[in-house]
C-alpha cells in the first residue's frame, strides 16, 4: 500500500491529564473508556513501529447518518414522543463532536498533501453543552424541548447516552489543512432526515424505559 490511516480516538488520552489534549499529550488508559482505549493505544503503537509514515487520526464523538449508536436517535425519539428530556444536572458539561463527512474530507486532504505531522487530533473546534445539543436535535425534529434536571447522584449512562465526563481535544493542526467543518445544525439534521427512514438500524438501550420507571 502506498498510505496508511488508521481512526484511533480521543480514548487514548487519559481523563487525568491536562485539557486540552493535544497530540503531543501523553496517552495512557482511561478509567472511563476501559479495554477500548487500551486496545486503540496498543492498534497506534504497533502500527507506528511497523509503518513509521502512517496517519493516526484520533476524532471524538462521531455522529452523522448512518451512526447505529443510540446518542442523536434517543434524543430525536424524546422529540418525537413529545416528552420532556431528562437533562444531567443544569445541561452545562460540553461535548464535542466531529461528523463523519468532515472525517472523510480530511482523510481525502491527508492522501493529496502528505503533511508531515503523523498525529492530528480530529473535531469540531468549538464544543457544545448538553443543553445546546439536545435542543439542536429537537429542532431538527421541528420541536422544542423541556428540560427537567436531573440530580448527580442518578447515574448518568442509565438516562442519558454519555458518560459524565467531560474533554476537549485541541485540533489547531487540523485546522491548518480543513479550517471549516459543518455546523452541528446542519449535521443533526442530515441526521435525522437518514434516522427517520432507518430507525431499525440503530442498536437502541433501555433509557427511555429507565426515565418512564424511575424519573417520570
Amino acid at each position: 500500500f502506498d498510505d496508511y490511516i488508521l481512526i484511533s480516538s480521543s480514548a487514548v488520552y487519559p481523563e487525568t491529564g491536562h485539557q486540552p489534549f493535544t497530540e503531543e499529550s501523553m496517552v495512557a488508559p482511561n478509567s472511563f473508556w476501559g479495554k477500548y482505549g487500551v486496545d486503540k493505544i496498543a492498534a497506534e503503537r504497533k502500527l507506528l513501529s511497523c509503518v513509521p509514515n502512517a496517519y493516526v487520526l484520533r476524532p471524538p464523538y462521531l455522529y452523522g447518518p448512518g451512526n447505529n449508536v443510540y446518542r442523536e436517535a434517543f434524543v430525536f425519539n424524546c422529540a418525537l414522543q413529545g416528552r420532556p428530556f431528562y437533562l444531567p444536572e443544569d445541561g452545562s458539561m460540553k461535548l464535542q463532536f466531529f461528523h463523519v463527512d468532515d472525517l472523510f474530507h480530511f482523510v481525502e486532504l491527508l492522501l493529496k498533501s502528505h503533511p508531515r505531522q503523523h498525529v492530528f487530533n480530529v473535531g469540531n473546534r468549538e464544543a457544545v453543552t448538553i443543553k445546546e445539543w439536545v435542543t439542536m436535535c429537537y429542532e431538527a425534529v421541528g420541536k422544542s424541548p423541556e428540560f427537567i434536571c436531573v440530580s448527580k447522584d442518578v447515574p448518568q449512562r442509565a438516562y442519558f447516552p454519555f458518560y459524565d465526563y467531560e474533554y476537549y481535544l485541541n485540533v489547531e493542526k487540523q485546522d491548518a489543512l480543513m479550517p471549516f467543518t459543518k455546523t452541528m445544525q446542519k449535521g443533526l439534521q442530515e441526521c435525522y432526515q437518514w434516522y427517520s427512514k432507518n430507525q431499525d438500524k440503530v442498536s437502541k438501550k433501555p433509557l427511555i424505559a429507565y426515565i418512564d420507571q424511575f424519573l417520570a
